[in-house]
């Protein structure tokens, strides 16, 4: 199978609508994105060349799944802002990213800057963020599922649900999960990566504990 040619700002335009506004603050982050990763590990170098697709795109189509009434969101081990900045460039509001590496903390805040977006940068690890409840939990490439459940709960309310970008095994990281949680799912595939699922959680409550 051939590889699809690298996703530029404008194909990224055509499958995901924005305004030019919109499109300029992403390509100002993609800039930024590009440059900061020649000195500090980011994202993948071999990624970089297909950058809106691999990045930007992955991280975006999570933007349409956002509930109308979500005014809180979380993205936990945000790294490079990846996807809560992206989401907070499309209009997603207080979102909070979590990290606890300092480098990328800086990036954070720079790419906020440049970007012109009001978001909050929680520079820590995830356990020592305040539990508080928000409308959306948001992770890409930070921990199993069961594992990122765990991180995710102090986070979660009656009415929360998880949006997860996962890859290839996400159906074993599923199993996994069932043993110690109950939750409503609903998959769909990436938009970005043939390989890659969108998880969608519900519901999501641990097991009660036996014996």
């Amino acid at each position: 199978m051939s590889r699809a040619p690298p996703l530029d700002a404008q194909g990224f335009a055509e499958i995901i609508s924005v305004s030019r506004e919109t499109l300029a603050r992403l390509e100002a982050y993609a800039a930024l994105l590009t440059r900061w990763s020649a000195r500090i590990n980011l994202v993948g170098s071999s990624t970089i060349a297909d950058l809106w697709r691999r990045h930007i795109l992955d991280s975006a189509q999570l933007w349409p799944l956002l509930p109308v009434s979500a005014r809180h969101v979380i993205d936990l081990g945000s790294g490079a802002g990846l996807p809560g900045l992206v989401l907070a460039v499309l209009g997603a509001p207080g979102v909070e990213l979590v990290e606890a590496d300092s480098r990328k903390c800086a990036f954070l805040r720079e790419a906020a800057r440049v970007t012109e977006v009001d978001v909050t940068i929680r520079p820590c690890r995830i356990q020592a963020v305040p539990p508080h409840p928000v409308d959306v939990v948001t992770a890409r490439a930070c921990a199993p599922l069961d594992r990122l459940l765990g991180f995710a709960e102090p986070f979660l309310a009656s009415g929360s649900e998880a949006l997860f970008l996962k890859g290839e095994r996400v159906g074993e990281e599923l199993t996994l999960a069932r043993k110690h949680w109950t939750m409503t799912v609903s998959l769909s595939q990436s938009r970005s990566d043939p390989r890659g699922v969108v998880v969608r959680l519900h519901q999501v409550a641990r097991e009660p504990r036996h014996g």
